[in-house]
């Protein structure tokens, strides 16, 4: 952190950046007064708004006359979540508290963020989701269903002018956080993941906009339930799905053409394909196929630091090719190349994949995805191994890193562990299967079948595991610490593109930031808890490779590094209260209106 940015008080704008569109510093124009101010979540300060702000905003007789700052707010609120009997029900009080007040929702959050965690997102999230149509009292977001293809524009045009949204998160319900199809259910991942961008990043809440594509459900489950508030049927694929994710894409791009979109829990025969198609046109992320991956890749490269080994030298295995799999695969692939100048081709070779029927050969021809083909191994190089299989490949290849994501528990054995730990100094173990029952292995039995040598990165979070009497941290390979800082630097750069220099300089900042580089002993990843700072490194790489590549088109961004931080840091949002000021409603904007994510409200 720059000391400039230590000396710069909370709301004071900031000499050069106070003038920032998306300037988080000094007074908020207000043009709403008495219950209407008090119903506008993102002005909303309940009983915080001060003497002055109560007299100004005609708020006399419809607060408790004590004024409380927002930290005494965060104590009542706090004590009013560990009251709920479970999680569920935590997670149904945080969705009611941020629809009355967002800063004091994410102030309770950014407070308790370690507990948290857990509830606002998965594993509780999934619950929420799985029982949406249940719990539903009001809607949040927008719904789009493929019956209704030739409405898509209008309905997304109800949200906003050009201007007014910087970050959309889309998903189709179909394989939602290990808990498979949940239909419309899915608009509910879609807000939180844009809560983690807030959270983790600092992007504007009330410029973000929740999308869910309704394309039928195949969970028959929700089929058979009368309460099911989604479209009645099996999904639709083929050519009319294809027709509505353009038209999703197309009307988005048209509409708010400034937008970073974020797909988010696609099936597998979809993902990888849709993020090909529209990659190299519109700024675009899917979190499932490169989140993970990028996450993945900076704990191997801090791995790598720490085993003193060149990632150009490196053999890796993945055991489960799905969407994750694959996704590290390309990320860790494209590093390779980037840093070697090798081709992508030659750099998978440097990559083995093992899924359900063993290794990934070229025979295996029409069963392969579209996302496994490139790491489909010769038949010829393994006519001695019938069906070989991970302990068979673990022999053969000598692999330095061994990825889980195939969600069959406990399938690092002690045999395949050791087998692997036999040839190569320190072993770099990521089992990243979720939830933690998934686990490929516990993090204790990987630091013992290799005497203490294993570095170890977990898809959940694990306590610290021992050696004679030595302690490590496990690091947790989590997607928060990444994929906020990306969204940043694409939102404030405004780029044409998010390009692979893009997610390789976002891995290298990540990487940068681990523990493990000063002590070993410690986790490969920086802690969530730190993901605000971690953010700002990550997206000041991203505008970095933005430019360099002339992707970027945002005007008067910083050539000091120091300033280009603080331009960052500007520009995010944080859970205070700021000084509100009176205006007309006929001057004012949308922002002081109450307008910003409100549907059907276009004027400006």
């Amino acid at each position: 952190m720059s000391s400039q940015h230590k000396q710069t008080k909370p709301h004071e704008k900031h000499p050069h950046f106070g003038n920032l569109p998306l300037s988080t510093s000094g007074p908020l124009d207000c043009a709403l007064m008495g219950t209407a101010l008090l119903n506008t979540p993102y002005l909303n300060k309940g009983a915080g708004f001060t003497a002055e702000e109560r007299e100004t905003f005609k708020l006399t007789g419809l607060l408790p006359v004590d004024i409380q700052t927002l930290d005494r707010q965060v104590k009542r609120a706090y004590q009013q979540y560990s009251s709920r009997q479970d999680d569920l029900a935590k997670n149904t009080f945080m969705t009611s508290l941020k629809e009355q007040n967002e800063v004091l929702y994410f102030k309770l959050i950014q407070d308790h963020l370690k507990e948290m965690f857990s509830v606002i997102y998965t594993p509780t999230e999934g619950d929420a989701i799985q029982n949406f149509s249940r719990l539903f009292r009001r809607p949040e977001g927008c719904f789009l269903n493929i019956d209704n293809i030739d409405r898509v524009h209008d309905d997304l045009a109800q949200w906003g002018t050009p201007e007014d949204i910087d970050y959309i998160v889309v998903t189709d319900g179909e394989e939602i956080l290990g808990i498979g199809d949940q239909g419309v259910g899915g608009i509910l991942i879609s807000v939180a993941k844009l809560v983690l961008t807030t959270l983790c990043a600092g992007i504007h809440p009330n410029r973000t906009l929740p999308v869910v594509l309704d394309c039928g459900t195949d969970n028959k489950d929700l089929l058979d339930d009368d309460l099911y508030m989604g479209l009645k049927k099996p999904r639709v694929r083929g050519e009319q799905y294809d027709k509505f994710i353009d038209a999703f894409v197309q009307s988005a791009r048209k509409l708010y053409p400034r937008a970073y979109i974020h797909f988010e829990d696609f099936g597998l025969p979809n993902a990888r394909r849709i993020l090909d198609r529209y990659r190299p046109s519109i700024p675009c992320f899917n979190d499932d196929v490169q989140g993970t991956g990028c996450v993945t890749l900076a704990a191997i490269m801090a791995g790598l630091h720490v085993s003193g080994l060149k990632l150009t030298n490196m053999r890796m295995v993945v055991f489960g090719a799905g969407t994750a799999g694959t996704g590290i695969a390309d990320q860790v692939r494209d590093a390779i190349a980037a840093d070697s100048g090798k081709s992508k081709e030659e750099a998978a070779r440097q990559i083995w994949c093992v899924d359900k029927p063993g290794l990934l050969l070229k025979s295996q021809d029409d069963k392969l995805t579209h996302a496994q083909i490139p790491y489909a191994r010769e038949d010829s190089d393994w006519k001695d191994t019938e069906n070989p299989d991970l302990l068979s490949v673990i022999k053969n290849v000598k692999p330095h890193v061994l990825i889980g994501t195939s969600t069959r528990p406990k399938s690092f054995t002690k045999e395949i562990v050791q087998e692997m730990a036999s040839h190569v100094e320190r072993p770099i173990i990521f089992p990243l299967s979720n939830p933690t029952r998934l686990h490929e292995a516990d993090p204790a039995d990987l630091n013992t079948w290799t005497s203490g040598k294993a570095l170890i990165a977990t898809g959940s979070p694990f306590p610290p595991v021992q050696f004679n009497g030595n302690e490590k941290e496990v690091a947790e390979c989590n997607n928060s610490t990444c994929f906020p800082g990306i969204g940043l630097g694409c939102v404030l750069s405004r780029t044409k593109l998010l390009s692979d220099k893009m997610l390789v300089a976002a891995v290298k900042a990540l990487a940068a930031q681990s523990p493990a580089l000063k002590d070993p002993d410690m986790g490969l990843l920086p802690d969530v808890v730190n993901v605000r700072e971690i953010s700002v490194h990550i997206a000041k790489a991203v505008i970095r490779a933005a430019e360099e590549e002339g992707l970027a088109t945002e005007e008067g961004i910083p050539e000091g590094e120091d300033m280009l931080e603080e331009w960052i840091r500007e520009q995010m949002w944080d859970p205070a209260y700021r000084p509100l000021r009176l205006v007309s409603k006929e001057g004012a904007n949308k922002h002081a209106r109450g307008e910003m994510r409100v549907a059907g409200v276009n004027a400006n």
